[in-house]
């Protein structure tokens, strides 16, 4: 049997349950579905439930596509606050029920105030689903393959954003081009069309909560909450019984001399614990402040200052989810062989340059196709660095007794972030142009790229204990 402390060999690594293990995983990661979907949709009804509720001035067009993120940094403190104390499952179940009821409450408002509620309500799902789904499959997720199965998270959430972005485009790909903003407003497709984006979330809503009644508590919340013996029956499921002792004695050997039980906030301020708080905020801030969100946000402005119609819009936003999904699966690949650090020191150095190149695209008035391949090169960057891999760290950087609460806070200034991204994105575009909004992302990614190669060490094939070892003692 291994010591408590050891890595996991390699006889260790053949008993893991891997049909299990991707299993429990791969329910979890529906959050993650939801999340990308939710998020999404609103890029492509956009269009259409901007000209029926007649919004005309860019703080209206930025807050009905910003105001869902109240909601998400509500759901990431929520989910710090009681997933501590009641475990991760079921607030997970909870967050697919308010999936299913704000999807069909958005599809069903007759008047923007009543839509935006809905966008707000809806955003405490992503913000609870955001922070549960990669924290849950980090603790339970054998060291050498955590890196791949949090990544399952994101490659959901690509799947949802492709998903939405089909059904967008198949409910309006029979829209005349060249429409007038009248006969859109009138259509099927500005009356009813943009209701069905929205409601269709409710179908993986409900696989989501059915399948979550499949899926064990969280054996490390377990453990951490007195349950040694139900943490240890889970654990055996995953890797067998020599897998679970070990397992078990290296997770209570970070929690021995704590007072673990009640994590309030105010103990992140710890001198040690805040650092490992710093290096989490600031990476997941950057994954927003990178800039690659308002793509998805707003794919039509960006595509119709190059040149395109709203036809031709939405054929391209497709071709993004497309780019997107293909470049997750790369990820997949190479988070756990070549490392979190290598991965998103390329992301940020790869958009730096491609930002710079959009921004003289629009500088210069270059159009179609050149400006379409840049976008697509900054997605297939981002997808297989900053977005799946910043939610890998900041899944395991964070200590066993107050992961909840950490992830909670890093989770929440992401959502802070996105916002301030996306309620600023037309204001910025008003008075920056596409050149110098793009160009100023571009900044804002070669500084991330210093910061991630000064302050990330490398934690690929380590336990969390081991992490939280090489972290804060």
């Amino acid at each position: 049997m291994l010591a408590a402390n050891s890595s996991e060999t390699s006889a260790l690594r053949a008993e893991i349950n891997l049909g299990y293990v991707w299993l429990i995983s791969s329910v979890a990661a529906l959050g993650g579905l939801l999340f990308g979907w939710d998020w999404v949709v609103v890029g492509g009804a956009k269009p259409f439930f901007q000209r029926y509720f007649q919004l005309t001035s860019d703080a209206q067009i930025g807050w009905a596509n910003s105001c869902a993120l109240l909601g998400c940094l509500a759901g990431a403190l929520l989910a710090g606050a009681l997933s501590d104390k009641l475990g991760r499952k079921k607030l997970l179940v909870l967050a697919a029920l308010i999936f299913a009821v704000t999807s069909l409450g958005n599809a069903l408002a007759e008047n923007f105030a009543v839509f935006i509620a809905w966008r707000i309500f809806g955003g405490v799902a992503i913000g609870l689903a955001s922070s549960l789904s990669p924290m849950y499959i980090s603790e339970i997720a054998p060291a050498q393959m955590r890196g791949k199965l949090v990544s399952i998270n994101q490659l959901t959430i690509v799947i949802g954003i492709l998903l939405a972005q089909v059904i967008n485009w198949s409910l309006v790909k029979n829209l005349p081009a060249g429409a007038s903003d009248e006969f859109i407003r009138n259509s099927w497709f500005g009356q009813q069309g943009w209701r069905w984006m929205f409601g269709l979330t409710a179908a993986p809503s409900i696989l989501f909560f059915i399948g979550m009644f499949a899926v064990p508590e969280s054996p490390r919340w377990l453990a951490k909450n007195g349950k040694p013996e139900s943490a240890k029956k889970i654990l055996a499921k995953i890797g067998g019984e020599n897998y679970s002792a070990a397992a078990l004695a290296e997770i209570q050997s970070t929690l021995a001399a704590e007072e673990i039980r009640r994590v309030r906030f105010t103990d992140l301020l710890d001198r040690k614990l805040l650092k490992v708080l710093a290096l989490g905020v600031v990476l997941a801030v950057f994954q927003q402040w990178c800039g690659i969100n308002v793509i998805f946000n707003y794919a039509e402005e960006i595509f119709r200052q190059a040149g395109y119609d709203i036809s031709s819009v939405l054929s391209n936003i497709a071709w993004t989810g497309s780019v997107n999904l293909l470049f997750t699966f790369v990820a997949l690949g190479t988070v756990d062989r070549a490392g979190r650090r290598p991965l998103l020191l390329f992301g940020a150095a790869a958009l730096a340059v491609i930002y710079t190149a959009l921004g003289f695209c629009y500088a210069h008035g270059v159009k179609g196709l050149p400006v379409l391949l840049l976008v697509l090169a900054a997605i297939g960057c981002y997808a297989m660095s900053l977005a799946p891999v910043t939610w890998v760290v900041i899944s395991e950087i964070f200590p066993n007794r107050i992961r909840g609460a950490a992830m909670s806070v890093a989770v929440g200034a992401l959502w802070i972030a996105c916002f301030l991204l996306t309620y600023t994105f037309p204001m910025l575009n008003a008075r920056l142009g596409a050149a110098g909004t793009f160009w100023l992302y571009a900044a804002i990614c070669l500084a991330g790229f210093v910061f991630i190669f000064a302050k990330l060490p490398e934690t690929k094939g380590k336990t969390l204990e081991e992490i939280e070892k090489q972290m804060v003692d």
